[in-house]
């Protein structure tokens, strides 16, 4: 967990209804939701290694989708110009459908030219979704912090919609820290407009931290259009394990999927792959695929 959270540091300087019976409520849920998604984080030590050659291994395991992330305009996508990546995903019948970019830049007053140079990037592969993945620690000390980060949330949103993008925020374990009777997560849901901001909840680090994504779902029906779907070690709650291997209740999950209002879902994996990435990315989606979406 910590390498991502350097990773996105290093690319910062660089450049979140109807009640129905349960089993109705289960089809509701995932039968509109077909096709699997991985988060190309998972794969960040092959991908500068070979980016064709991996992209080809993930479609043919079977995702349909990918979120990526780390992109700048001097590199461009692991090498590729976006046009570029854009014609290697359609090679593989593969749609990007979201990236995850840094603005703590923008978020502490600075300019938005490396917003719209990642909104420019992914409007070029066919994305829907800019995502913020993190936020660095000296920006979020204080409730009144993240009132302040809501506020440029609302503000990054709007050029994103000017630019015919969708916006959200992808969540770690640090915003459920406590404020008084509140969390900075309670603030971005509460402060963040639901038309301009959606949200991408992970949902190991929600239940890393101790609340039930379920119970999230009904307090905010529809606000969580984006899921990160990553399983827990049973032995060890810090590591990552294929979905399906650990401790976390998916199908419990899932089927609230509509209460959500989930629309795509990615597939993380950030450490302790069993045999190894590719290995593991096989596995975790042969068990979505069985158990899940069946």
């Amino acid at each position: 967990m910590h390498s991502r959270r350097t990773f996105i540091k290093q690319i910062g300087i660089a450049s979140a209804g109807v009640l129905m019976l349960p089993s109705l409520s289960a089809m509701a849920g995932t039968a509109k939701v077909k096709k699997v998604g991985l988060q190309l984080y998972t794969l960040r030590d092959l991908l500068p290694k070979d980016v064709k050659g991996v992209i080809g291994q993930i479609a043919a395991a079977g995702y349909k989708e990918v979120e990526t992330y780390g992109y700048n305009p001097q590199s461009g996508f692991w090498g590729l110009s976006p046009k570029e990546f854009k014609a290697l995903l359609k090679q593989h019948k593969l749609s990007a459908v979201s990236g995850h970019v840094s603005i703590d830049s923008f978020i502490k007053g600075g300019s938005a030219d490396d917003l719209k140079a990642n909104i420019e990037a992914l409007k070029t592969v066919d994305a829907e979704y800019l995502i913020v993945p993190w936020l660095g620690e000296d920006i979020r000390t204080s409730a009144d912090d993240y009132k302040k980060i809501a506020s440029k949330l609302n503000e990054a949103a709007e050029i994103c919609k000017s630019s015919g993008l969708k916006f959200g925020y992808h969540n770690h374990d640090f915003e459920f820290k406590q404020y008084n009777d509140t969390t900075g997560y309670d603030i971005l849901l509460k402060e963040t407009s639901p038309k301009l901001v959606k949200f991408e909840l992970d949902l190991y680090w929600v239940v890393r931290s101790g609340k039930k994504p379920v119970e999230m779902f009904e307090q905010h029906p529809g606000r969580f259009p984006l899921w990160h779907v990553k399983d827990m070690d049973k032995a060890n709650p810090d590591q990552n394990t294929e979905v399906g291997n650990g401790s976390i209740d998916f199908k419990e999950i899932f089927a609230k999927a509509s209460t959500a209002g989930m629309k795509h879902f990615f597939i993380e994996h950030e450490n302790n792959y069993k045999p190894n990435e590719i290995g593991s990315i096989q596995e975790s989606i042969s068990y979505i695929q069985k158990n899940l979406l069946s």
